[in-house]
């Protein structure tokens, strides 16, 4: 079975992200290491390698392979970074983020996801990954500042704390906009001036905390 998802990965990355233009080695390379399957929930299992996002419960996602692989090239990371993702959910993207960071910090607010995924990614060998329970819009000023951020949910606009703690030189990836229409941004810290860039119209999950939107946008 092990050689079936190995194969459906490697067709994942060649047909869903390589062919649309992610370049970076290294992003490709941990697209094919990490086995998305075993992120997957057992009644989604014959999608784990679909192009699509995959619901994980709580209504939050495991996003669509593609954009995991886009939002990893935006950071630019080459493996000696401090990284902090916003919105741990089932722990893939924080896998991918494993592969290509020295150390990765993860902020969940749902407790018990944040469990699952921390048990998940300790079974799998990530020793290099810490996954904490909070609010996301705050991030995590304990082991601030950070080389890369990467906010697995959209909020209304950028959260100035986010931005706060960003290093010199780093790199917020986050999706921005209304309710169900948002575009993909990089924020990227130049002393006490940021450089924004927008990339690609996407749709996530909203990103809840004070300085997100509030519980009543799940309604």
């Amino acid at each position: 079975m092990e050689e079936v998802f190995q194969s459906a990965r490697e067709d994942m990355v060649q047909k869903q992200i390589a062919r649309r233009g992610v370049k970076d080695a290294r992003v490709l390379a941990a697209m094919r290491k990490v086995p998305r399957h075993l992120f997957t929930p057992s009644d989604e299992l014959e999608w784990a390698y679909a192009d699509m996002p995959l619901s994980i419960g709580k209504r939050q996602t495991i996003s669509q392979p593609y954009i995991v692989a886009v939002m990893s090239e935006l950071l630019k990371l080459t493996g000696t970074e401090r990284v902090l993702e916003i919105g741990t959910g089932s722990g893939y993207q924080t896998a991918i983020l494993g592969e290509l960071a020295e150390y990765v910090y993860s902020l969940e607010r749902i407790p018990d996801l944040a469990e699952e995924a921390q048990k998940r990614l300790t079974d799998l060998g990530y020793t290099n990954v810490q996954i904490r329970t909070g609010d996301g819009t705050l991030g995590l000023a304990e082991f601030a500042p950070y080389d890369g951020i990467l906010v697995t949910a959209a909020a209304p606009q950028v959260p100035g704390s986010l931005l706060a703690q960003l290093a010199e030189g780093g790199r917020l990836v986050i999706p921005t906009g209304r309710r169900f229409s948002q575009i993909l941004q990089v924020w990227q810290r130049r002393g006490s001036q940021f450089i924004q860039e927008d990339h690609m119209s996407v749709i996530f999950v909203p990103l809840i905390g004070a300085e997100g939107w509030g519980d009543n946008s799940l309604r």
